[in-house]
Formats: C-alpha cells, sequence, structure tokens
C-alpha cells in the first residue's frame, strides 16, 4: 500500500517536474539565442562618445552622441571635392535576362571590392523582405532593382522614377540634385524619395509614415559652391543607444551643417557607414539587419569614394 502511495505520488510529480526541465531547456536556450544575436553584436557597436578625425586626404570623419530628443547616433563624413584624389564612384549595374538590374552586396562588399576609400548605402531598391534572422531577401549575389535613375561611369543602368529625385555627379567632381534624371553626360547617379534642402531652405516634407517615423537614415548633401560633400548616418532602432530620426530632424543636421542641397536615400536595414581599414574594411556605424546590430544588409547599389592616404 505504501509503495503503491509513492508510485502514484511520483506519477502526479513528473508532469510537472518535466515542464520545469523543459522551462529551463527553453529559458537557457533563450538566454544563449539573445546572448549569440544581440548582446554580443551590441557589444561590437562604436561607443557613444564624440570622435573627430580625419580619415585620407579631403576626407573627415565625426561622430556626434546625442542624449535629446532621444538617445542619437549621428555619423558625419565631410569631404573635400577639389582636394586632389577624391573620385566619387557608384556600383555598377548588371543588368540581365531575368528583368533585374544588380546583384545585392553589402556595403562592406562593395566597399572591398571596387576598393574605394568610403562607402555608403545608395538607392532603395526591391525585392525585399524580411521575416527572421535567417529568413529574408536580397541576400549576397541575389538580384534586385534600383527605384530611380542610377548611373555608373557613364552608363544609366535603372531608368527615372517619378517624383523623385537624383543625386548627379559630373566630370570635375561637380555635383547637383536634379527632380527625376540626370543631364547628359553625367557620369555618376543614385535616387532618393525625398529633397530635404534647396537653396538652403528646408523642403516641405510630404505628410508619410517613412518621413514622421524614427529610422535609421542615410543622406547626402552639398554646400551652394559645390566643393563640400556631406555623407549624414544615423543609427536607429536600437533603444538606449540610438532610436533613429525623422526627416524633418534629418533636415535640421544638414542646417546644422550649412549646406545648400540635400537628399534622403535608403534607410532602414541599409543604413551603412564602411571605410578601408587595414586591406579590410571597418564600419564606422551600427547597422540593424534583421533587428541585429552590426549585421550588414545586402543591398542594390552604394556611393564610394576614392581618396589618398593621409601625409
Amino acid at each position: 500500500m505504501e509503495m503503491e502511495q509513492k508510485c502514484s505520488s511520483l506519477s502526479k510529480s513528473l508532469p510537472g517536474l518535466f515542464f520545469k526541465i523543459t522551462g529551463l531547456i527553453l529559458g537557457l536556450s533563450l538566454s544563449i539565442f539573445l546572448f549569440n544575436f544581440y548582446i554580443l553584436p551590441a557589444l561590437k557597436r562604436p561607443p557613444r562618445s564624440a570622435v573627430e578625425m580625419s580619415l585620407f586626404q579631403g576626407i573627415s570623419y565625426q561622430r556626434l552622441p546625442m542624449v535629446n530628443p532621444r538617445p542619437l547616433m549621428v555619423h558625419v563624413i565631410k569631404i573635400d571635392l577639389t582636394a586632389p584624389g577624391i573620385n566619387l564612384f557608384v556600383t555598377p549595374g548588371e543588368p540581365g535576362e531575368d528583368g533585374q538590374e544588380i546583384a545585392a552586396q553589402t556595403t562592406a562588399e562593395f566597399l572591398e571590392g571596387y576598393q574605394v576609400q568610403v562607402a555608403i548605402n545608395a538607392s532603395f531598391f526591391y525585392p525585399i523582405f524580411l521575416k527572421t534572422y535567417w529568413n529574408y531577401f536580397p541576400k549576397t549575389g541575389d538580384r534586385v532593382q534600383v527605384v530611380g535613375q542610377a548611373i555608373s561611369d557613364g552608363v544609366i543602368y535603372s531608368e527615372p522614377q517619378k517624383h523623385w529625385y537624383v543625386f548627379c555627379v559630373a566630370d570635375q567632381n561637380v555635383v547637383k540634385i536634379y527632380p527625376e534624371r540626370c543631364p547628359n553626360l553625367t557620369v555618376h547617379a543614385v535616387s532618393g524619395n525625398s529633397l530635404l534642402l534647396q537653396g538652403g531652405q528646408p523642403v516641405p516634407i510630404k505628410n508619410s509614415e517613412d518621413g514622421n517615423q524614427l529610422f535609421p537614415r542615410t543622406a547626402v548633401g552639398f554646400d551652394a559652391a559645390g566643393k563640400t560633400l556631406w555623407f549624414v548616418i544615423v543609427d536607429g532602432r536600437q533603444q538606449g543607444y540610438s532610436e533613429g530620426m525623422t526627416l524633418a530632424e534629418l533636415q535640421n543636421v544638414f542646417i546644422d551643417l550649412r549646406a545648400d542641397t540635400a537628399l534622403n536615400l535608403d534607410g532602414g536595414g541599409s543604413t551603412a557607414l564602411v571605410i578601408e581599414h587595414r586591406r579590410g574594411s571597418r564600419t564606422l556605424n551600427s547597422p540593424i539587419h534583421t533587428r541585429i546590430p552590426m549585421r550588414h544588409r545586402p543591398i542594390a547599389n552604394h556611393i564610394g569614394v576614392y581618396a589618398r592616404p593621409r601625409p
């Protein structure tokens, strides 16, 4: 009788013990997952400290941590377009029989492949989907379509998009932003969805979900003389580290830089700023592809800068 009672008691406690062990295993697995896919990458992010330095001849860099109106990390590349050795470059297109225009690659892969000294992400593109950290498109090598006009070495490989703007580069590093399409003899070009500044004045931002959301941002701008070019990169989607900007806030960054004209490029998980470093690459910002810090998204095209080493 006593043995039967013990067996009955044990049989009643086994399911509870099973669920406790299962819960511990699941909790441990979740902790390992979070450590490997968020905490460990987050530890590799640039520190929230101010930095100002020369990178190459004619190119300087600022890292600007902010606490108002929320935690932000703003990265500014300043380029003297008149400096010896400075040349802008856009990822070449690869139109194929599949109807797509280019093979996706990360900004770091672009920089290393074309041996430019500085690189940022550029045009919006499609198709794209993000389901899990392993189930997403595109991956490196997948074929995608650029939104808006794109030109590399004088070859147009993506046609203009109505109501969009295009950043155009001619010989001698002459930079302009035009509605929809570049003039003849343009050497390089990428497109963006929102003109931020024109004639030093903010352009009214359309009331859109994209413009009002706090996103990672990438934008390009230049001064009235066309001699100074800025890349502005804003990290986002990283609570307590950098939570992103609206387009109106991005306008204010260029106003503070005293830019004349500026254009918003693709942002979100595409946002990346990479420089040449010891025969490889170094990421200066904190990309956030598939919600994983420091993970780069394969994208359509990029703006690169060739530059000489510092004297």
